[in-house]
């Protein structure tokens, strides 16, 4: 129902916490792609999804402002509480009310290994870490990944319905995903992860898994060379709908939108609001993230766009084409992707910086259409100068190789006794190198533990007691396909995908199990 363009003052939660927004032409959040061809889908349609059906992204049809006045009455909030207040900015309650939110979002994030869900480790000289790798799989992924399977699961039980989730992962996704979605009687997770170029604990978390519903495959070659298979899947309109095939990477929305609230978490604890007068200027926060896919500094720019002071720093290894983009305009894919000691963010397509193009050129899907096919077509593409220079002004980027990532994490031991893993190294090497300006509080976002990636760890000169549940995988049977690489490996691996889809969806009509 359409209402004034305005400001709207929503009460919110028992406690009279209120939140500002801004809405411009509907009362309900809806959902447009980002290469214009889709507008007015709501939360529900949008989860079930992953990409568009014209190829792009979504995102919301408008953004919500977070006045001054709902930033100062948020702080304090716990983690759990201000997971609900985001998502409760982007889920109308005439799809999931605010009592189902709130149970939802608690039973997700209950089984993390510290009370608070994430940690904020000081440490010398202002280098703080914001830990958010609490959960089953030790990585950030879980925070996001168990809250978007709750809501998966509370919608499919409402409709008594199925669905099937097929996700690509350079690492760290696909463990998340089998681990929040296991033994889920409405939904069957299909991972495909790049063999050889993970770690053993990443690829123990995914082929350990042996529940019904999980079915895992190993494939010959990089998570980039994965996504081209699951591409076409998804652009088989008939597949997508006998199956409700859909995705858990940050394609997926909600994954992104639950991301929103670490980095207002981050600036809640760390900005300096309580001290800052109540009529001054919001205090700036310097958010450094280590960067892949670039969901989570989507996310960061989001957050930006709703009204927080953030200074996004993303730093990358060797694959560093979100840095030359930022640095020179040039979005082009190397030929190979490196394999580095940050295995989760060896990626050369950041698919979600398409969200913030979009974000940046107004919301202009044609263009973004048109720079998007080019980039899929030939790997490669060069921003218009307009849209360079946007993207510069709201984010810095980095790029550290592999001898950089050492140093960090021995010059971090070194000073505080506190090991990194290599991916937080790579967003805590800004902290070594690059000049803190005097009055900007800083925050770098550690994405996973060190127990993942015990070689790093062991190459840095350091040791690591390993938790009883990383040395417990060693001990479990396994199970997954190999896809093997040949002439014709994407399509081979199209076909078998499509045949492991169809032949689990078999089963679930005849009502019987997968495996025997």
């Amino acid at each position: 129902m359409k209402c004034l363009r305005g400001i709207i003052i929503c009460a919110m939660m028992s406690q009279s916490v209120y939140v500002t927004l801004v809405f411009a032409g509907f009362c309900v959040m809806r959902y447009c792609s980002t290469r214009g061809g889709v507008r007015g889908w709501d939360f529900r349609d949008v989860l079930f999804s992953g990409y568009a059906p014209d190829g792009g992204m979504f995102m919301p049809e408008s953004v919500p402002e977070l006045s001054p006045d709902t930033l100062r009455r948020w702080r304090g909030l716990s983690y759990c509480r201000l997971v609900v207040e985001v998502a409760a900015l982007f889920i109308p309650a005439q799809l999931i009310p605010r009592d189902d939110l709130q149970v939802l979002v608690d039973e997700a994030l209950s089984g993390f290994s510290v009370p608070e869900v994430v940690r904020i480790a000081r440490l010398k000289d202002g280098l703080t870490v914001l830990e958010l790798f609490h959960g089953d799989t030790l990585a950030f992924k879980d925070l996001a990944m168990t809250c978007t399977v709750r809501f998966l699961n509370y919608f499919l039980q409402k409709d008594n319905r199925r669905a099937t989730v097929l996700v690509g992962t350079s690492g760290d996704t696909g463990g998340s995903a089998i681990q929040s979605a296991r033994g889920l009687p409405g939904l069957d997770v299909v991972v495909v992860y790049p063999r050889g170029r993970i770690t053993s604990v990443q690829e123990k978390h995914m082929i350990s898994c042996l529940d019904d519903n999980v079915h895992v495959f190993a494939a010959d070659g990089s998570s980039d060379d994965i996504d081209r298979p699951l591409r076409r899947l998804f652009a088989d309109t008939e597949l997508v709908k006998s199956h409700s095939l859909m995705s858990l990477n940050s394609v997926n929305w909600s994954r992104v939108m639950i991301q929103l609230a670490h980095f207002i978490y981050a600036y809640l604890e760390l900005s300096g609001l309580e001290e800052a007068e109540a009529d001054a200027a919001l205090p700036e926060l310097e958010v450094v993230v280590p960067t892949g896919g670039a969901g989570n500094i989507a996310a960061g720019c989001i957050v930006k766009q709703m009204g927080l002071p953030l200074k996004l720093v993303a730093m990358v290894n060797s694959n560093d084409i979100v840095h030359r983009t930022v640095a020179t305009g040039d979005f082009s894919m190397a030929a190979n992707v490196t394999q580095t000691l940050a295995p989760a963010i060896d990626i050369q397509d950041p698919y979600n910086m398409e969200r913030v193009f979009w974000m940046l050129l107004g919301r202009d899907g044609a263009s973004v259409k048109t720079m998007m096919e080019e980039f899929q077509r030939s790997r490669r593409s060069s921003l218009p100068e307009n849209l360079h220079k946007l993207l510069s002004q709201r984010l810095s980027t980095g790029t550290v190789r592999d001898d950089g990532i050492l140093e960090t994490m021995r010059r971090c031991w070194e000073d505080n006794r506190y090991v990194l893993c290599p991916h937080s190294a790579v967003a805590a090497w800004h902290h070594y190198h690059c000049p803190h300006s005097a009055g900007l509080n800083r925050c770098y976002i550690a994405t996973a533990s060190p127990a993942k990636f015990e070689a790093a760890v062991q190459k840095a000169g350091l040791t690591f007691d390993l938790p009883e549940e990383v040395l417990a995988l060693d001990r479990l049977p396994t199970r997954y396909q190999n896809l093997e690489r040949n002439l014709n490996w994407c399509k081979d691996w199209e076909d078998r995908l499509r045949e492991c889809i169809q032949s689990v969806g078999a089963a679930r009509k005849n009502g019987g199990t997968f495996y025997t």
